[in-house]
């Protein structure tokens, strides 16, 4: 047959083959293909969170509690990535005025060199010196603007107690991403998110830099000699209550917290509204067993307050489980009189309620006083009032740096530690530290279990569809290929796009079945068919629709490359028990860093690799301000070992093609 027929009947056999192929939905019991993941993943955090309960019943004595805090508080520490030593923090008040309740000062200071926060401290007309409060801002878009982030810190200057409310990064005045007029392009959390890409792959976290933030305000409050450093503390709603969370378990100069509108627990927020943006997920955590009433219990016996929303979409059923905890921990140690809840029977907010519990837990345990404190009508201000750099964004100032250039620096003091490390490990070292890195087991060979799939098209055989299932709980579509006259390999070919999209338009498999190869297509784990689904437009083109469901992983400390080779790998064994023939690789786009692990780490079972539209190294992906959907790939402090670049030169250079590498951006 000459190879103009030859191609004919490979169309044909194409076209033959366009029925709809079988959905997932069938063997899901007709749950969503598309949830696969959430459920998988969602299966494997409760059964962590049943063990982090059976431990937290074990502990009775002060010397095992002591054990449990010191153990998740290094833990914790050591996920954020650590901190920078302090530098100067350079105050300047830049502006200043009073009212009749209260004194305030415009203030900025730098947490790292040019590194620039936004704040105002509310300050007594009393004589001083006063307590110290910070109040780290919830996701409000002009953050220390906003009313009621103003209204709590009047309430505490106006009851003695000294208030710096300050701006998180992505927030009033401390934009990264800025329009050509100086505005903000994205909103809060996106930001936060898009950050956190260069922080994870560089062994931090947007939460790491928004707790060091916080840390140094308290530097700032301690430097003053009108504030009493050892009465501090900390309240701060929503995203703010998360920080109030993180800062009250980690510094242990807040003496007295009071986070509000966050507090729940893992088992109710991951099955009602499920994680939230990049700060408040630490890598690994519930694979730990830090759950969310630990952030209370690593400071036992400290005073704190949780402020609660009856009707908050932050579940109260968790929350009190949460205070039944924190309750029984604080009676064990002799201080139950330390941890108290308030239920506010309204929506999500700071409202009025909680305001003023926090103003009169903060007056109880800071001032000695146990008063009752309402709230005045104060007279909030503008943005513009409250403005402290001339242009209104800290950005525009001459020399700030953002959190990208602080990625992009870190990333640079990484090459030396990574060239350090693969001088001194031979390859399977080398291999071993990656393995742990993404979370693959030791096991590299698999027996997946393969479910026929019975012909659409019962007049062709040209096509056959399987369901492989590498582990409970998720199930990859296969389509297996054979040219007519079989005379070469087994290719695999991944691609990030659905099979039903793949197999009616021109793709590499066409020109490889015309070559003799069989070629068998894959959709792996969240993709195809199992691809998320976000309702929000503007992070799925800049994040990507799947970044909830790689938060849960994360939270775990799974990856997703990890997770996509295991995948890879059962689709190889699945191809082996049919027939010993070589094996080659071809991945696109999304998948060709799941596909660079899968034949760097197992390199025997694979004739050749060919990675086309990839991105070329995470180096480049930090190194680009706008880079797009490259959370999902993201493997947490992997460029203090390797980058995709290391594992090329693990592979000989005939047994790798790299084609079209390049960072998308939006």
């Amino acid at each position: 047959m000459n190879a103009f027929l030859v191609l004919c009947t490979i169309i044909a056999q194409v076209a033959a083959n366009d029925a709809p192929l079988v959905s997932l939905t069938a063997a899901f019991d007709k749950q969503p293909p598309n949830e696969m993941m959430k459920r998988y993943l969602t299966d494997k955090a409760l059964a962590a969170l049943e063990e982090r309960k059976a431990r937290y019943e074990t502990l009775k004595t002060p010397e095992e509690i002591k054990a449990y805090q010191a153990d998740l508080h290094a833990f914790f520490m050591e996920q954020l990535g650590g901190f920078p030593d302090r530098t100067p923090l350079n105050p300047q008040i830049v502006g200043q005025g009073e009212t009749e309740w209260f004194r305030y000062e415009k203030v900025i200071f730098e947490s790292r060199p040019k590194f620039y926060v936004t704040a105002i401290l509310y300050l007594p007309k009393t004589e001083g010196p006063w307590p110290g409060i910070i109040v780290p801002c919830g996701h409000s878009a002009n953050g220390k603007g906003m009313d009621a982030y103003q209204r709590v810190s009047m309430l505490l200057a106006a009851n003695g107690m000294a208030a710096l409310c300050y701006d998180p990064l992505g927030q009033g005045e401390r934009y990264t991403f800025l329009k050509g007029d100086g505005t903000c392009e994205f909103g809060t959390t996106l930001e936060h998110t898009i950050l956190g890409v260069g922080a994870i792959v560089t062994g931090t976290s947007t939460a790491g830099y928004r707790v060091w933030d916080g840390m140094c305000a308290i530097d700032y409050l301690q430097s003053r000699p009108d504030i009493i450093p050892d009465r501090i503390g900390c309240t701060g709603n929503s995203g703010g209550g998360t920080l109030t969370s993180y800062l009250m378990a980690l510094d242990e100069r807040i003496l007295c917290a009071a986070p509000s509108c966050y507090i729940t627990n893992f088992e109710k927020l991951l099955t009602t509204i499920g994680p939230q943006d990049a700060e408040q997920n630490i890598h690994g955590q519930i694979a730990k067993g830090l759950n969310q009433p630990d952030y209370i219990l690593m400071r036992a016996p400290r005073p704190t307050l949780i402020c609660s929303a009856t009707r908050d979409f932050f579940d109260i059923t968790g929350t009190w489980e949460t205070f039944r905890e924190a309750k029984r921990f604080y009676s064990r140690m002799g201080y139950s009189e330390r941890v108290d809840l308030v239920e506010n029977d309204d929506e999500h907010g700071f409202a009025r309620l909680q305001r003023e519990a926090a103003a009169r837990w903060m007056s109880r345990w800071l001032l000695g006083k146990d008063q009752v404190i309402t709230e005045p009508e104060f007279t909030v201000f503008t943005d513009e009032e409250i403005r402290c750099t001339p242009a209104g964004q800290v950005m525009l100032l001459d020399g700030a740096v953002s959190v990208l250039d602080l990625n992009r620096q870190r990333a640079q003091a990484l090459t030396e530690k990574r060239a350090a490390f693969r001088k001194s490990a031979d390859d399977g070292m080398y291999r071993q530290k990656v393995r742990e890195l993404i979370g693959l087991g030791e096991q590299d060979s698999s027996q997946p279990e393969v479910i026929p799939v019975p012909s659409e098209d019962e007049s062709s055989a040209a096509r056959e569809t399987f369901f492989l299932k590498p582990e409970p709980g998720i199930l990859l579509r296969v389509v297996l290929m054979k040219p007519v006259s079989f005379a070469g390999e087994y290719v695999i070919l991944c691609q990030d796009k659905p099979l039903e999209a793949v197999l009616n338009e021109e793709n590499p498999g066409t020109a490889l079945l015309e070559a003799g190869h069989a070629v068998c297509w894959v959709e792996l784990r969240g993709m195809g068919e199992t691809a998320s689904i976000s309702s929000a437009a503007n992070w799925e083109a800049q994040v990507g629709a799947d970044w909830q469901d790689y938060f849960l992983a994360y939270l775990l400390g799974k990856s997703y490359v990890g997770m996509r080779v295991k995948g890879i790998y059962a689709v190889t064994d699945f191809l082996r028990s049919r027939e010993e023939r070589t094996v080659s690789l071809f991945a696109l786009g999304q998948a060709t860093v799941p596909a660079l692990h899968a034949a760097a780490l197992s390199p025997e079972r694979f004739s050749h690799t060919t990675l086309q539209g990839g991105i070329p190294s995470w180096t480049e992906v930090v190194n680009t301000p706008r880079a797009k959907q490259q959370l999902i790939n993201a493997v947490h402090d992997a460029l203090s070992w390797y980058d995709l670049t290391d594992l090329i030169n693990l592979l000989p250079p005939e047994a790798v093609t790299v084609t079209n590498a390049q960072v998308s951006v939006f």
